[in-house]
């Protein structure tokens, strides 16, 4: 063994004594211009370029509305004026937070968006795990109807949807109870509840799983329960553990990133949205509670009517949607940890 490791360790210097005797053009020719070296700068100088005009897409027009949302109007007068600020000021921030009611749409959204994800991250793991880990009969049928509903364009339930909550009874019991009957002919005298411009409908289509996106949320949750060993259930269920149980003490704590990647999806989706709950919404009238996509709108103190009124009130309105990004992008800042393993070991990345 140790002479092979000196034959070893005397072609090694063999090898290095004679590239020091190779003059230094060539051993700077073998070097810096063989293909092997010149095929990774070229690699090099690919990814850079396309990692720099990709940042430029996305980025530029991000930075392009931050920079808009401090200029004052006679920064849009000024033609020599594109990027930088030359009158800096944070009036538009502060008459949008005073005059569009800000800080009241951000509290009253964070309750329905925090509410209405919690309900729906519950549901769907509960509905997600059963599909994963229970046999049944049409199993894989269902599952398939459910994958379906996320094609479903939420515009062709919009008046049903309407008409269910506006008159909301089940099946008739509410009425029955009440002394009342249905009265299919005049609709407006019937007795049921009306729950437009409260948060019920909502919590109610997220109870029921059938709310924004709940279809990709179930997907996303039966593909990680489905990766969970089994074993772990089989103990479980020596030691005496029910299913419910096992689900609650044994599965969730394993599934937290995933379920926070849920939760945060369907944060997400109701921050933003503007179909059930805007001011001409499915569910809300200008009655209704003020939320976050109400905000869109120019403040009275800002109404000009110079030359540039036009690309200032456009500024106006991108400084609206900063301020409706602004707490998701802290939120996922934070929670990005959890998101990226949610999603490395959901079905998403294949």
């Amino acid at each position: 063994m140790e002479n092979v490791t000196k034959v070893k360790r005397e072609s090694k210097n063999r090898i290095r004594v004679e590239f020091d005797r190779t003059p230094l053009l060539e051993r700077l020719k073998s070097k810096y211009f063989s293909t092997y070296f010149l095929g990774k700068v070229v690699w090099f100088l690919f990814r850079f370029i396309l990692l720099l005009g990709v940042s430029y897409v996305i980025l530029f027009p991000f930075y392009s509305k931050i920079a808009s949302s401090f200029m004052s109007p006679d920064d849009f007068l000024d033609v020599t004026v594109r990027l930088i600020p030359r009158y800096p000021t944070l009036d538009t921030y502060k008459a949008i937070i005073v005059e569009n009611g800000y800080l009241k749409a951000l509290l009253n959204t964070f309750i329905l968006a925090g509410s209405c994800a919690l309900i729906q991250t519950f549901v769907c793991s509960l509905v997600g795990y059963g599909f994963a880990k229970f046999k049944f009969k049409f199993n894989k049928l269902l599952f398939l109807l459910v994958v379906f509903t996320m094609i479903v364009p939420h515009s062709t339930l919009q008046l049903s949807m309407f008409m269910e909550f506006r008159y909301f009874d089940i099946l008739g019991i509410l009425n029955l109870l009440g002394g009342g009957v249905v009265d299919w002919i005049n609709l407006l005298e019937d007795t049921s509840l009306n729950l437009i411009n409260t948060y019920w409908p909502l919590w109610i289509l997220s109870a029921t799983a059938l709310a924004f996106k709940n279809g990709l949320y179930i997907f996303m949750l039966r593909q990680f329960f489905s990766g969970i060993p089994d074993e772990l259930e089989e103990s479980a269920a020596v030691d005496g553990c029910g299913v419910m149980r096992t689900f609650i003490q044994i599965v969730l704590p394993n599934a937290v990133p995933m379920m926070i990647t849920v939760f945060m999806f369907a944060f997400s989706w109701q921050w933003t949205d503007n179909f059930y709950t805007g001011s001409s919404g499915v569910f809300y009238t200008t009655s209704g509670p003020h939320l976050m996509p109400d905000i869109v709108n120019i403040p009275v103190s800002l109404n000009i009517t110079s030359a540039a009124a036009t690309q200032y009130q456009t500024a106006i309105t991108n400084t609206c949607g900063i301020l409706i990004l602004l707490p998701l992008i802290i939120i996922y800042c934070v929670a990005q940890k959890w998101i990226i393993q949610g999603i490395e070991r959901s079905g998403i990345t294949g």
